[in-house]
């Protein structure tokens, strides 16, 4: 009776401690450590602060509508309407826009023609990747190989083709026109777009990306598609 007793009890103990020994390795298991860089770490303080700038940008422009609704409450509140949804338009893409700007030409690299290689198109990824290089500069309009590139557009591979909302890119060379706000913010995306690292992944497919010098007029084409509203749900009034 005893040695049952004892053998229970030597059990309990044991459970009991392999239980306090699994608890305490996993409070004292360190966290898994951070591997990336300094300059992966850089990278990605640059685009939160990026992405910070944007929402301080959207802040200010929802409150630049709001005081003109205000302003003009008791004068004029047809125009402050009229004047938003011409800003409206704008946003969505639904104008063409004309100003300062520069113009990019993705063709074949001198060394892929040279040589006879066939270039059958560009990927989805690397188009992706200029067009991200592109937005890190606010304010701007764009277009590639004449589709206009919105909020919803869609930059994707369809049946072994690139596609921009959904109309097939054509081979290069094509084009891709940018608008900004001032000639001084195209200065500075023209320099930025000069010195990246972009032209060195377009190079490994055999392109290269030819970019003009900055231009006082140049106008890129409005959106030409119709906006999915399938995720808008009416309001109804109180």
């Amino acid at each position: 009776m005893k040695k049952k007793l004892s053998s229970r009890f030597s059990v309990i103990l044991f459970i009991i401690g392999l239980m306090a020994a699994v608890q305490y390795n996993t409070i004292n298991e360190p966290d898994a450590r951070d591997t990336r860089d300094i300059w992966e770490i850089r990278q990605e303080l640059s685009r939160e602060m990026q992405l910070h700038s944007e929402l301080l940008t959207e802040i200010g422009t929802v409150d630049d509508t709001l005081s003109k609704y205000e302003d003009a409450s008791n004068e004029s509140p047809e125009q402050a309407l009229k004047e938003t949804v011409e800003d409206l338009r704008s946003a969505a893409g639904l104008d063409e826009m004309t100003g300062p700007g520069i113009e990019i030409s993705i063709e074949p690299s001198p060394e892929a023609v040279a040589l006879g290689l066939n270039i059958e198109g560009i990927a989805p990824d690397l188009l992706i990747r200029l067009v991200n290089e592109i937005n890190r500069h606010n304010g701007l309009y764009i277009s590639i190989d004449g589709n206009r590139v919105v909020n919803t557009t869609a930059i994707r591979d369809i049946n072994g083709t690139t596609t921009v909302n959904t109309v097939p890119v054509q081979t290069p060379p094509f084009k891709i026109k940018i608008v900004s706000k001032t000639m001084d913010d195209t200065e500075k995306l023209y320099n930025h777009l000069m010195s990246s690292r972009i032209h060195d992944d377009f190079y490994i497919d055999n392109l290269s990306v030819i970019i003009t010098e900055p231009m006082d007029q140049l106008t890129v084409e409005a959106y030409d598609k119709e906006h999915n509203y399938q995720q808008l749900e009416k309001v109804e009034g109180e």
